[in-house]
């Protein structure tokens, strides 16, 4: 295996491989070395033999807080984005896309929380299980922007997507299973043992056969205009960075998020 510093790997049963986001002093929050460090490793499972499934988790308290809004996003990324307005969320769009499109199914498990661009790396994947006792949110749509990767309208449809859109609030496993989000919600302390069985049971499929089944779910959700409606998505959230109250707020954020949230 690689050497990674901001992700851990482990082969938890035969043709699974386990990632878990290692920054739990950060809440795994996703740094462009983390995402690079991510990417790099389902790529290579999807050409290893030895790999079917590959879970994806959070060490620590938490799945992940969302982007390292710390540090420079677009410093070294793992994928090329065309320069100009918007650059930022093309890269992530893309980035979130292209673990779409691997050959092989990836497994999101969720404790604790996933907020803001956390819930855009779940929604990336191909299966998603929570604990009854997680939560999931982008509240950054009360302050800066729509998400960068654009999924509520086609994973949860109109009017879950117009709530979550138009609050920020968060919702609990039930409430992300009952709209799409989630697969299933599982007792906490059953979450590792319930998505290891369901990884197995995905590992049971051949992957040449089992590359053919992910394809098709995606392609007819392609269809629909998923991703086309996604991309447009883009564009929105790069006009948000030019309104007054979002200029406002990048010249004292504390005010604007204390405002946001009490």
């Amino acid at each position: 295996m690689a050497d990674y510093h901001f992700i851990e790997i482990s082969e938890p049963a035969a043709l699974v491989r386990h990632i878990k986001l290692n920054r739990p002093d950060k809440r795994n929050a996703i740094s462009t070395p983390l995402r690079t460090e991510l990417l790099d490793a389902l790529q290579r499972h999807d050409t290893n033999p030895d790999v079917a499934v590959t879970i994806v988790s959070g060490a620590g308290p938490c799945f992940s807080s969302g982007y390292d809004i710390s540090g420079g996003l677009m410093e070294d990324p793992p994928i090329y984005s065309a320069p100009g307005d918007g650059q930022w969320t093309r890269q992530a769009t893309e980035s979130w896309f292209s673990i779409w499109d691997l050959a092989k199914p990836v497994v999101a498990q969720v404790h604790g929380y996933a907020m803001a661009g956390a819930t855009e790396l779940v929604s990336a994947c191909d299966l998603v299980y929570m604990a009854d006792d997680a939560v999931i949110g982008y509240p950054v749509v009360r302050v800066m922007s729509p998400p960068d990767w654009q999924f509520h309208t086609p994973l949860v449809g109109l009017r879950a997507a117009m709530e979550m859109m138009l609050t920020g609030n968060t919702y609990s496993a039930a409430d992300a299973v009952a709209v799409g989000f989630a697969n299933r919600a599982y007792p906490a302390d059953e979450l590792d043992e319930k998505v290891l069985e369901m990884a197995m049971a995905v590992a049971k499929v051949p992957s040449d056969l089992q590359q053919i089944n992910k394809r098709s779910v995606h392609r007819s959700f392609d269809v629909w205009g998923a991703r086309a409606a996604m991309r447009a998505g883009q564009e929105f959230q790069a006009l948000a960075g030019h309104q007054a109250s979002v200029q406002a707020a990048k010249a004292d954020p504390k005010a604007a998020i204390k405002k946001a949230f009490d």
